[in-house]
């Protein structure tokens, strides 16, 4: 029973209301406490002045008579009052004329007075007569017994808060009838009339507004709640109306679907078939990419072999050739062989890229250097033709990024060639600045320039702008589609403006992180191979080794080690090497890759494993350039990589690289 009463609002609100009252009640009289704590004080010390202000005439002529009968009589007076406990009259050498004392009153309450205003308190004050001004007397000095003031203090206290508790529950009283007959009493015969509903038609009731509450709260909830059951009753009427009809349509509804079912079930499986097939090409489709990765690793190395023994025999031949003619026709030749060179890099870049296997650096390099670089590289071009090559790089490049700078020398020569490629007269401009995080580089030529539709095939791959550009200027049309495939690999943009014999202009956007690190040299390799000696240590002639399987190879490597100075020792394959290193000295290896009986990575490491061998510089000469595998040749213990073809400047530099400064 106590526990519903408990639930009710009134209850309710009546028990949050006394508390807070309670709360601030209670705050009141602790601050009504407070106060008058402090007049209990102030009216201590006023009481014991006014007793010294009394007695301290008649204690100065006691004083000055010595008259000690009255100071009895004096001091006996000041002990009747309640609070004194101790009097006595001091001369003016402190000593005690008379004095009088009792025994203050005890109480198990009376450490709570002692907390409030202290177990006693001494007051004094001097003696003097009018005819005797100036010379001291003595004090009269009481000590109060500061009890007979605490009592009273928390007499009152306990009044104030007793009358406190007495109001909140008189409060609680009223506030608890009030609620009821002002809130509880109408709600609860609202709710009656709401569980007095039927369940099948609670829209029919309609509650009654309580007397005295049609215009307040109570009565604007009822007056909704009987317009919501109004709307209800409304809507059950139409939703009723809109069953018959319901009912009407079931059956058509019915056969729609079931004929709907029949053609989803169709569907189905059609889909299902073209699910099985999609999934088939998607098989067949990485099965190609796979084959097709294999196939381009393989591509590599088969014709990068030949072109390096071609390119050499040329050029050696070009060196040899005492006739002036045929040397030309040579050299015309060799340059046919590494344009065919680069047609090949070109593509297994392209292939790279699609296939996700272009690896991209990230050190740090000067970018005043690298376009510094392109500009040389390409100035002989432009003086062949008569036009002018132009540096337009702006002064607040960084010393530093860190980048790709070998894709990015690649995308620069790349446009600075096809630039001066399609320039007949004029110049062309290399205009360079830094924007926010990133280099901004424009090749801007003054050549043929392209149609709107040659724009929009320009990015390409095997196109150019049209067919008389093809016609008259060559090409394959892969240099701008690598560039736009390693500018989008690097995060960048690229963009082309250009208006039919009005010139071209190509931007590029890199984004690049400005750094203070020092360019840092190539890495040494895994803990087994030598330190490389400086680029400046004399140079003497080795004896290398070379294992080569290609016949012509072995011609052309062998004749441009002779040109260097150096002397060779030639096997066909890893396992006469290791023959050979058993039964001579070697300052050097330059070890092919693919080889038969025994492939260049199990020979190194073949040699990686005899203690007396683990110093010899062992460098990868390859036709493998695909992804991955430089760090193939580095993981299987070579010390450098170069790829065929190559030429005898490269040749050289990775000899005086590893060379030099061994005791092997």
């Amino acid at each position: 029973m106590f526990d519903r009463f408990r639930q009710k609002l009134s209850w309710r609100l009546t028990r949050d209301t006394v508390l807070v009252a309670m709360v601030l009640g209670l705050l009141l009289n602790l601050v009504q406490i407070t106060l008058d704590y402090f007049t209990a004080r102030d009216a201590m010390e006023r009481d014991v002045h006014a007793l010294l202000e009394i007695s301290q005439s008649p204690a100065s002529q006691i004083a000055y008579n010595i008259n000690v009968r009255l100071a009895r009589e004096l001091l006996d007076g000041l002990l009747e009052h309640p609070a004194t406990i101790d009097a006595r009259i001091l001369d003016s050498d402190g000593q005690a004329m008379s004095s009088a004392s009792q025994e203050g009153p005890d109480s198990d309450y009376r450490w709570i007075s002692d907390a409030l205003f202290g177990p006693t308190r001494v007051f004094s004050t001097d003696l003097s007569v009018p005819q005797l001004e100036d010379f001291a007397l003595g004090r009269l000095q009481l000590t109060i017994d500061t009890y007979h003031y605490g009592t009273r203090f928390l007499e009152r206290a306990g009044n104030t808060l007793a009358i406190g508790l007495l109001k909140s529950l008189a409060l609680s009283a009223a506030l608890l009838g009030i609620f009821y007959f002002v809130l509880t009493r109408p709600m609860m015969k609202v709710i009656n009339a709401l569980s007095q509903a039927q369940a099948s038609s609670p829209e029919k009731v309609r509650l009654p507004i309580p007397s005295n509450h049609r215009q307040d709260e109570i009565g604007t909830m009822v007056g909704i709640v009987n317009q919501h059951l109004e709307n209800m009753e409304n809507s059950v009427a139409r939703l009723r109306t809109a069953e018959s009809a319901m009912k009407n349509y079931s059956s058509q509804l019915e056969r729609e679907v079931a004929d709907r079912t029949r053609q989803i079930s169709e569907k189905n499986g059609e889909l299902q078939l073209s699910n099985e097939a999609l999934s088939r090409a998607k098989e067949d489709a990485v099965a190609k990419a796979r084959a097709r990765a294999d196939f381009l690793a393989s591509m590599s190395h088969e014709i990068r072999t030949p072109l390096n023994g071609l390119l050499g025999m040329l050029s050696i031949a070009v060196e040899n050739s005492k006739d002036r003619g045929q040397r030309n026709n040579l050299a015309i030749a060799l340059n046919a062989g590494q344009s065919l060179l680069g047609l090949l890099n070109d593509i297994l870049d392209i292939s790279k890229v699609e296939a996700g296997k272009l690896g991209l650096e990230n050190i740090p390099f000067s970018p005043r250097a690298l376009l510094q670089e392109c500009l040389a590289l390409h100035a002989q071009q432009a003086r062949d033709k008569r036009i002018e090559l132009i540096d337009d790089t702006s002064d607040n490049l960084p010393e530093l990024c860190s980048g790709d700078p070998t894709r990015t020398r690649q995308i620069l020569n790349n446009l600075l060639s096809n630039a001066i490629k399609f320039t007949n007269t004029g110049s062309v401009r290399l205009k360079s600045v830094w924007t926010g995080n990133a280099l901004q580089v424009d090749v801007i030529d003054t050549g043929v320039g392209m149609s709107r539709e040659g724009l929009g095939r320009i990015f390409s791959p095997f196109s150019q702008a049209d067919r008389e550009t093809t016609r008259l200027y060559g090409g394959t049309g892969l240099g701008l589609t690598l560039c736009r495939q390693l500018v989008e690999r690097m995060h960048g943009t690229i963009h082309v403006e250009s208006e039919e014999g009005a010139g071209t202009r190509f931007t590029v956007t890199l984004p690049l992180t400005v750094t203070n690190r020092d360019i840092a040299p190539p890495p040494d390799t895994d803990a087994s191979v030598s330190k490389p000696s400086s680029g400046t240590a004399p140079e003497r002639s080795l004896e290398i080794l070379l294992v080569e399987d290609n016949h012509v190879n072995q011609l052309v490597a062998s004749s441009m080690l002779k040109k260097l100075g150096h002397r060779v020792q030639v096997a066909e394959n890893g396992a006469r090497a290791l023959t050979a290193l058993t039964r001579g000295h070697y300052d050097l290896v330059l070890m092919d890759c693919q080889m038969p009986v025994m492939d260049g990575h199990r020979a190194t490491r073949a040699i990686r494993s005899n203690p007396e061998l683990s110093g010899l510089p062992v460098i990868a000469v390859t036709g493998n350039a695909m992804d991955g595998d430089r760090e193939q040749c580095l993981a299987s213990g070579m010390n450098d990589y170069i790829t065929k073809p190559y030429n005898r400047d490269q040749l050289r530099a990775v000899i005086n690289r590893w060379g030099y400064g061994t005791d092997t």
